[in-house]
């Protein structure tokens, strides 16, 4: 059985869709454990599903690393097979990444390498693009150049804003989120792997 740690920033629309999909008994993975770096709405999914929290806040820190040493800390007492990063709006330190890559993978609402950041939806409106998308990776030092796992298209409507757009995104990122997550924990999908392709 596949365990899984989601760290979360906002809503956790995303985690709800995964706590969701593993809480069907043959899913072939477990969430043990929420964690965010600040209050957020996500924690009301965990608890809806008897999920343990952890929260290390941002501004509690001096630097980003000591922040992220907690983390580590954090994610060590729960010693996940998999660290999902669903809507966790912080890049993480390289040497945080170091330990947990390819074993650490995230989600975006884009078709990477297009409009990569925290923007975006937002810029692929800016840019007139005909199309975005949405991605599954794995996390590297980098900020959204991780090795692809799954992706797909949206096309953009002529009328569409930011908030219209995401929210046709948000159910194409769900579905490739749990497809990727249960080829995981099936042994279909090798992220050791997937990690050395050029």
């Amino acid at each position: 059985m596949l365990t899984i740690v989601v760290l979360i920033s906002g809503t956790g629309s995303n985690l709800r869709a995964l706590l969701e999909a593993v809480s069907e008994p043959d899913f072939p993975a477990r969430v043990i454990a929420v964690g965010g770096d600040r209050e957020a709405e996500g924690f009301l999914h965990a608890e809806a599903f008897g999920i343990p929290t952890f929260m290390v806040p941002w501004e509690q820190f001096p630097s980003r690393e000591d922040w992220a040493q907690e983390l580590a800390t954090q994610l060590e007492v729960w010693r996940p097979d998999l660290v999902v990063l669903s809507g966790l709006m912080r890049v993480l330190p390289a040497g945080l990444v170091d330990v947990w890559s390819p074993r650490m993978i995230n989600t975006h609402p884009a078709y990477l390498p297009e409009f990569p950041g925290a923007h975006g939806v937002r810029d692929a409106l800016a840019a007139g693009a005909a199309q975005t998308g949405a991605t599954v990776h794995i996390v590297d030092a980098g900020v959204d150049t991780g090795p692809v796992l799954a992706q797909e298209r949206v096309p953009i409507e002529t009328d569409d804003t930011e908030r219209t757009l995401h929210e046709r995104i948000k159910p194409v990122e769900r579905r490739l989120l749990i497809d990727v997550v249960r080829r995981i924990a099936d042994g279909d999908l090798d992220l050791a792997a997937a990690a050395s392709v050029p």
